[in-house]
């Protein structure tokens, strides 16, 4: 059985899923389709839907209609009208994040989500990167210690320009705000991830492009409730040279664990007797080994669309919108922190 995918917003974020999608379609992962696309900008919706040989339509009511799963990729404002139309049809989305362009509207989108009881999953795909997994089982090696301090660099240049030709990103009604909400969110949900809660959080930013409401650096200072700290600095620049990059170090009572890159790593665990360094073709095999396996989110998403068109009731996907209205609570927490200064915000627990 095939599965039917739509498209609601045919941007840069889009093609990458329609990509990942295409993958596991080819691969032993399940049957899927993209069959209708819809975009505000015909243009841009015809040049997605030809190459998976979809239909463009001209609402999004017609796309969900044909669709036995939605991808959600429009810019951020419009996360919640089209999450409404898509879970008040029943049928399983996959949302892009940011949830919304705030916290307030995210909780909204959170309950309508709950209250649907569809099969949802949301974009902050960071989790199910080799690299990232790789670097999660080393830090939680009983013998690394307890995690005492993170170091977390966040940086690309701003995407108004270069490949991502953002048409939105620097317009506040669209997209709310900047590197933080933009990119960083998930770095806030990496860090939980990796590190357990937060319980405050202390942050600058700064605004050196101009861009009203539109951040371009910040640095947080974090608390978690483990009793370790650390910093996570999220940089929007002009070096077109550095796309997305990050690079975090983890330093434990009794090891390091360095993410020097999170596309294809390597991850490098430094002790007092030896060194591991994994990365590139060694990342999934090390894995495997481990009994870790590494599906991508659309393969995850779609098997769980698989499970609820036969009829039974899929396992909770991870991250959906719980989990990511988790990493907003954190951005709220140091927008707050920011706006006063830099005093520290507490966050309750999840």
């Amino acid at each position: 059985m095939s599965i039917r995918v739509g498209f609601l917003g045919a941007g840069l974020i889009a093609a990458y899923h329609a990509i990942q999608l295409n993958i596991v379609r080819d691969g032993p992962g399940p049957d899927n389709r993209i069959v209708a696309v819809h975009d505000p900008d015909v243009e841009r919706a015809a040049g997605l839907a030809s190459g998976q040989g979809a239909e463009v339509c001209a609402t999004p009511q017609e796309v969900i209609e044909r669709s036995d799963a939605v991808f959600v990729c429009t810019w951020t404002a419009e996360h919640l009208p089209m999450v409404r139309l898509v879970a008040e049809a029943g049928v399983p989305l996959f949302c892009e994040k940011p949830l919304s362009l705030d916290l307030p509207r995210s909780r909204e989108l959170v309950e309508l989500v709950r209250a649907s009881g569809v099969v949802n999953m949301v974009g902050l795909v960071m989790r199910s990167s080799p690299t990232l997994l790789v670097m999660r089982e080393m830090i939680q090696d009983p013998t690394s210690g307890r995690v005492m301090n993170v170091v977390f660099r966040d940086d690309q240049y701003i995407p108004t320009q270069g490949m991502y030709a953002s048409t939105w990103r620097g317009d506040t009604e669209l997209a709310g705000s900047g590197a933080l909400m933009e990119h960083s969110i998930h770095d806030l949900d990496l860090l939980e991830w990796l590190l357990g809660p937060v319980d405050t959080i202390g942050a600058h930013q700064s605004f050196f492009h101009g861009i009203d409401g539109i951040e371009d650096s910040v640095s947080a200072l974090l608390r978690f409730t483990s009793g370790a700290s650390g910093n996570l600095a999220s940089i929007w620049h002009d070096v077109l040279a550095r796309p997305s990059q990050r690079r975090m170090e983890v330093f434990c009572e009794n090891a390091t664990v360095t993410l020097e890159s999170d596309d294809v790593g390597p991850v490098r665990r430094q002790t007092a007797d030896d060194e591991v360094v994994v990365g590139g073709d060694d990342l999934l095999p090390w894995l495997a080994a481990r009994g870790i396996a590494a599906p991508s989110s659309e393969e995850e998403f779609l098997r769980a669309v698989q499970a609820h068109l036969d009829g039974d009731t899929p396992e909770r996907l991870r991250p959906d919108v719980v989990d990511a209205l988790r990493a907003h609570v954190l951005a709220d927490a140091t927008y707050r922190s920011a706006a006063v200064g830099g005093d520290p915000v507490a966050i309750p627990a999840p």
